[in-house]
């Protein structure tokens, strides 16, 4: 089968910046009129230092908060905050979590003329200010990467009422001492797509400067963010009915159909015994993915091996998720690209060959489910070619990096 490789997703990082090209002019007649020289292209600026996190955190709060140019005096300004997320997978983990209670404290005892509310449909109505924060591991050149060096750390103010971006702040803080663990509701989400509605968020952050109009797609979602956000917390306090009702709401709004979401009902479901519902979410969740053209599965495996680990609360639904897999791909007429990846632990020459053979492994759980995936799925090991976190830390902060993909790709001619 012919294939064509799905690209890997490539999420701007920092501030975006021109080129200009001069053009020598020029000349006829007399030779004695030169052109005066080019000046020199500017030197791009130093990247920040890279500090200790917490004074990284206070760094970029108070660069987006001093720039934000609201007088001392005048009428406090509502500010809200969407919760900070990892700038490669858009998940919450104990650092961003760990950064928002930081500006928070922050705003409420230097920045007074800010009025902190809840991240909520009340809060919204009053067109506040809203602060988006990305945290993404960099390797030393500011890239995704690579060996990774330090986290960036990207804060912008936003202003509903206007649609425009206030002001922002950059910093770099180290990678030692922090907490890179998704946060439950997203570390036991079973997959992971790229989502229109998370990959604005991100763009609002790292890809704007201050005057720039807010995303399109992360203002129109904005509601039902703040339901997820509400559905997150009570998930992650294990209050899991009331969480499943709060994705229900959010699914029921314009922009519900996303990942977030459709993790999130499927979890909740899952931990309230609704093992039916939970199989529908599911599904729903294989259908989304492959209509982005890539899903990625956090299945694991054993340390070395190609086989999943052995306790059913981690790998009970497997069979499940396989079999929608399965499923979803039969239906669409799709072929497949089975990826497996690896995190940057141990030599690399040993971490694509692993990969590959879970990949080979994964495909033949597909066959076995449907038959017709026979001619419609290849096998393929990136190593750690393409890890997301890249720290090689080999635990939950990385476990993205040993996911596994299925890429729509085209089939070959019959």
């Amino acid at each position: 089968m012919k294939r064509k490789t799905i690209p890997f997703l490539a999420l701007a990082i920092g501030l975006a910046s021109s080129a200009c090209t001069n053009m020598s002019p020029l000349f006829g007649g007399s030779t004695t009129a030169l052109a005066p020289s080019a000046p020199a292209p500017a030197a791009a600026p130093a990247p920040p230092p890279i500090l200790p996190f917490d004074d990284a955190v206070l760094a970029a709060a108070n660069d987006v908060f001093a720039r934000a140019g609201v007088p001392a005096g005048t009428e406090r300004v509502a500010l809200v905050i969407d919760p900070l997320v990892d700038g490669m997978a858009g998940e919450q983990t104990a650092a961003t979590r760990a950064m928002g209670e930081r500006i928070a404290e922050l705003a409420r005892s230097r920045y007074p003329h800010f009025e902190i509310l809840p991240f909520d449909s009340a809060s919204l109505r009053r067109a506040p200010w809203v602060l988006v924060g990305t945290f993404t591991p960099v390797s030393a050149e500011g890239r995704t990467e690579g060996s990774r060096a330090a986290y960036r750390i990207c804060l912008a103010l936003a202003d509903l009422g206007s649609g425009r971006i206030v002001s922002k702040g950059l910093a770099r803080s180290q990678l030692e001492g922090v907490d890179g663990t998704p946060l439950p509701s997203f570390r036991d989400s079973p997959a992971w797509v790229r989502d229109p509605r998370v990959e604005a968020y991100i763009r609002t952050c790292q890809g704007t400067k201050a005057g720039d109009p807010i995303q399109p797609a992360y203002l129109d979602g904005i509601l039902t963010a703040s339901l997820i956000s509400q559905a997150v917390e009570a998930y992650n306090a294990g209050r899991y009915r009331e969480a499943l009702e709060r994705y229900e709401a959010a699914e029921a709004t314009p922009a519900g159909r996303q990942l977030r979401v459709l993790n999130g009902l499927y979890l909740a479901n899952t931990r309230l015994g609704h093992a039916e519902a939970a199989g529908r979410a599911f599904g729903r969740l294989v259908d989304f993915g492959l209509e982005q053209q890539r899903l990625a599965v956090k299945f694991l495996f054993r340390p070395g091996s190609t086989g999943f680990v052995a306790e059913r609360r981690l790998s009970g639904a497997y069979p499940m998720w396989l079999a929608e897999i399965a499923r979803g791909a039969a239906a669409r007429e799709a072929c497949l690209e089975v990826a497996g990846h690896a995190s940057r632990s141990g030599p690399e020459p040993l971490n694509e060959r692993l990969s590959l053979l879970r990949a080979e492994a994964v495909r033949g759980l597909l066959v076995a489910n449907d038959a017709r995936l026979t001619t419609r799925t290849i096998a393929a090991g990136y190593g750690s070619r393409e890890a997301m976190v890249g720290t090689g830390r080999d635990d939950a902060s990385d476990v993205m990096d040993r996911r596994v993909e299925f890429r729509v790709v085209n089939c070959a001619p019959a």
